[in-house]
């Protein structure tokens, strides 16, 4: 009975490190209810949505499926800028779905870091957590950032946020620590092979590297250009206080058509299995061994009102919900 307990527990644990991303921008993608139904049956317990879509809000309510937030991008300077705002949009977004829906993070924007907004981000953030704590709910406030915040980067341990990122990730990585929230990454090695093949062995990109193309970097090695990615963050952050930091994969895919050899069904297939695998074996990264991972694969569908070409092709769903290829979801 105790080893069956320790089953039950292990894979509870594994089965949470795992979300999908749900994105929208298709004409002719099931209803959300009938989206519901499918990630129940595979035991999705997380998903992750870019904004606070009311309808898919209320066909997640009930289901126990935890559901990270995304605040739109252009609602980033009136938060920062007035709390009324802040609190109305709580009212609006997150209260009239409590308890039925289970809210895991609300991310204040998405990739918005370097740019124009990003001055915002961090009183939008600060203002949305005050709002939340004024109403006795518990939801960690978050940014999603990408790669470009990060300047030199090779090997990991050299990585650093770059001049334009600073000043923004300065306020924002201690903010995350002190209310020990995570920082939300969308890692993609995919871009990276493509965009250099030469250099940037498949096996590596793919996270199955051995040999010559494993990275060394001190006593670490990486076989997976994804652990060296999300380890290059770490470097970064600990270099403006957040040594205590933990983060969440918010999105990493692999295209399976449209860039020829490189987007096949098969090499999107191992990419995104590999990541599962690295997700459920509780691993954490070479430089963060202890902190087990928590990942979001883009995404359910492929969405046909993407741009065309590669974008179009991240799902692992097509539309009428028959798989583009199996993966190791739990079930």
């Amino acid at each position: 009975m105790i080893l069956l307990i320790l089953s039950l527990l292990i894979l509870v644990t594994i089965t949470q490190g795992i979300g999908l991303n749900y994105g929208l921008l298709g004409d002719n993608l099931p209803p959300p209810d009938q989206v519901v139904t499918l990630l129940k049956s595979k035991n999705i317990q997380k998903i992750r949505l870019f904004d606070p879509n009311p309808i898919v809000l209320n066909a997640l309510g009930n289901s126990g499926i935890e559901t990270v937030v995304g605040v739109p991008n252009q609602d980033l300077p009136e938060l920062a800028g007035d709390y009324n705002f802040a609190t109305q949009w709580v009212a609006t977004n997150v209260i009239p779905y409590i308890p039925a829906v289970k809210f895991r993070y609300i991310a204040a924007g998405n990739e918005v870091i370097p740019g124009p907004l990003a001055q915002y981000v961090f009183d939008a953030m600060n203002h949305l957590d005050i709002a939340l704590k004024k109403e006795n709910i518990n939801i960690p406030v978050t940014i999603v950032i990408h790669t470009a915040v990060i300047g030199p980067s090779f090997p990991p341990s050299n990585g650093v946020f770059s001049e334009v990122a600073l000043s923004a990730m300065r306020l924002i990585i201690p903010f995350l620590v002190t209310n020990q929230y995570p920082l939300l990454y969308n890692p993609y090695p995919y871009f990276a092979y493509a965009g250099d093949p030469e250099h940037v062995p498949v096996s590596y990109a793919l996270g199955n590297a051995t040999g010559s193309e494993v990275v060394h970097d001190g006593d670490l090695q990486y076989n997976s250009l994804f652990d060296a990615m999300i380890d290059t963050i770490y470097a970064a952050a600990e270099k403006v206080g957040g040594e205590a930091l933990r983060i969440v994969v918010a999105e990493t895919g692999w295209p399976s058509a449209r860039n020829g050899d490189k987007t096949t069904i098969p090499i999107a297939q191992a990419y995104v299995n590999n990541v599962i695998d690295r997700v459920n074996s509780q691993s954490g990264t070479p430089r963060k061994p202890g902190i087990p991972l928590e990942a979001y694969i883009y995404s359910i569908f492929n969405e046909n009102q993407k741009p065309a070409g590669v974008e179009q092709n991240f799902g692992l769903f097509y539309p009428d919900m028959s798989p583009v290829y199996s993966v190791k979801l739990p079930v």
